[in-house]
């Protein structure tokens, strides 16, 4: 199945304690379903330190989110839309913004 969220791509969070928050995604999860979203879900994790020098304490770390809880923003409108596809003339398989009709890069 063709994915509707890539890396890169700008979302918006649609529900949980980061809801409304938009942001790029970092990577993809494909077997859980699952994307980390930069600056969403952000947890405290304790960490040692190293022996390269870094030191450990608390540190902040993005948590993967559910895809289904992510919307793609329009680059047309910047409001979130839903994904569908198209096949081109040359035979792409491109997404297509479902609210402008515009096709997504990437």
């Amino acid at each position: 199945m063709a994915a509707r969220i890539r890396k890169g791509d700008q979302v918006v969070v649609t529900t949980g304690r980061s809801r409304g928050v938009r942001g790029e995604v970092l990577a993809v999860h494909t077997k859980v379903q699952k994307a980390t979203v930069r600056g969403v879900a952000i947890a405290k994790r304790h960490a040692k330190p190293n022996r390269m020098g870094e030191g450990g304490g608390i540190i902040d770390k993005e948590m993967p989110v559910h895809l289904s809880n992510l919307m793609l923003i329009d680059p047309k409108s910047g409001k979130p839309t839903r994904v569908g596809f198209r096949i081109l003339e040359d035979g792409r398989k491109v997404r297509v913004a479902k609210a402008s009709g515009e096709v997504i890069e990437g």
